[in-house]
């Protein structure tokens, strides 16, 4: 989803550069905190995109390495690809850098483990689920937005990480609802984990209804977003409505 994301925040002002190497980054990045996720240690989980996890397809220390290797590639990679576009390519890892960093996607994870088990707290859980999840989903869009050909206008850049934050957060109120309406063969993954490991989820502390109407709401957010950047809007107008759909 997040590669698609940065492909289709670059169509709403098509340039020359080339967006999918920062696409292709950006699931690095995500697949490697899928890996580490899965761990025994973390989420404990034996099923991953329908697959069994790496650390149970082979074993912790090459889950562990696996995940490891797969950061520095994704630096490496927006380092050779944008060259020729220093400025670019600075812009680009600064951005990925930060969202995958001890201040979002680490410390959200972090923040996601120390609330397992504890008493609902909604600042707690906006928190876990703006650094865990929307700050990628964010960072997806924007640097998608980036190689496009109005990629240096700032008020239009706001309005991207805007709707990357709203989308992020209806995102992950759609998967705290999955967690608990569908089956490990539908999701590809551990389903029910959540409760297993006593996750601080919308669920747990809203209900499934009220999850719903949350999801919808950030959904409204991030159209709006997109429609006051403009351009190309149809697909990724239609793409962010159907990520809500999935719990329809």
């Amino acid at each position: 989803m997040r590669p698609v994301l940065a492909l289709a925040a670059h169509e709403l002002f098509p340039g020359d550069l080339d967006p999918v190497p920062a696409a292709i980054c950006l699931e690095i990045i995500h697949t490697y905190s899928l890996i580490h996720d899965d761990l025994p240690a973390m989420d404990n989980s034996d099923l991953r995109r329908g697959a069994p996890s790496c650390h149970r397809a082979f074993d912790e220390a090459t889950a562990i390495l696996a995940g490891d290797a797969l950061i520095p590639l994704a630096f490496e990679k927006l380092a050779t690809e944008y060259a020729d576009h220093p400025e670019i390519a600075l812009s680009l890892i600064n951005s990925l850098a930060r969202a995958s960093g001890s201040e979002c996607l680490v410390g959200g994870q972090m923040e996601d483990l120390l609330a397992e088990g504890q008493k609902p707290d909604e600042a707690i859980l906006a928190y876990v689920h703006q650094n865990k999840t929307a700050a990628m989903i964010e960072a997806s869009l924007v640097m998608g937005f980036r190689l496009g050909k109005k990629g240096d206008d700032i008020p239009m850049l706001d309005l991207m990480k805007n709707a990357g934050r709203s989308l992020g957060l209806a995102f992950q109120a759609v998967d705290d609802l999955l967690d608990v309406t569908s089956s490990s063969a539908e999701l590809g993954k551990d389903a029910g984990n959540d409760n297993r490991n006593k996750k601080m989820t919308w669920v747990n502390m809203l209900g499934e209804t009220k999850a719903r109407e949350l999801a919808k709401s950030h959904t409204e957010d991030a159209l709006n977003a997109v429609r006051q950047v403009g351009g190309e809007t149809q697909f990724l107008l239609e793409l962010i409505e159907a990520m809500l759909i999935r719990v329809n």
